[in-house]
């Protein structure tokens, strides 16, 4: 049963309903669990979302809500999803401030970094050490990827499609869920979710 929380509390320090961002992984994709923006909009504020909006097709969405545990929030999605589409989809709620902390917490200088080429890869869990460990990164130049807490932060520049290292970045390999975006569309949602 999902969970209908109202939107008239206020967050703890800033007076305001907090801002999340919802990283739906693998709609959209080769005419795979479609979710048209609208309905992921409305399957949103059915959980008690508001101030939503999304970003392209590929599962991006912002949106505010009074309940402080983002994993209460996917799980709802996921569930809204399962029950009113037939969809099995991995959902990840993250914070406005944990993305914030993510592009703060990038090791990488973008200065000269094409953004298209670049992804954070957001982790349903604290990035698996051992797991990167084991792949010689030295193989893979010029790509490289550094973890971060719980997401991996990649640079491709010769292209994500055809990156085996890019290609080791799976559910699979890691041993947790990931769900990947290009940096430019990390810092639109960041943008969206500070605005």
């Amino acid at each position: 049963m999902t969970r209908t929380t109202g939107t008239s509390g206020t967050a703890k320090d800033a007076g305001t309903t907090p801002r999340y961002v919802a990283l739906l992984r693998g709609i959209n994709v080769g005419g795979h669990n479609k979710v048209p923006m609208q309905t992921l909009r409305e399957l949103l504020a059915g959980i008690g979302g508001t101030e939503v909006r999304t970003h392209l097709q590929s599962g991006n969405a912002v949106f505010a809500h009074d309940e402080r545990d983002p994993a209460l929030l996917a799980a709802d999605l996921e569930r809204a999803l399962a029950d009113e589409l037939g969809l099995t989809i991995t959902c990840m709620v993250r914070t406005g401030a944990d993305l914030r902390r993510v592009v703060d917490a990038n090791p990488y200088a973008m200065d000269d970094v094409n953004g298209s080429r670049f992804l954070v890869v957001f982790l349903s869990g604290p990035v698996p050490l051992d797991k990167l460990a084991a792949i010689d990164r030295s193989t893979y130049a010029p790509d490289s990827l550094e973890p971060g807490e719980r997401e991996i932060y990649g640079h491709f520049p010769d292209g994500i499609r055809d990156s085996k290292l890019a290609a080791l970045l799976t559910d699979r390999r890691l041993g947790v869920s990931a769900t990947a975006r290009n940096w430019n569309t990390v810092t639109k949602l960041l943008e969206f979710a500070e605005a």
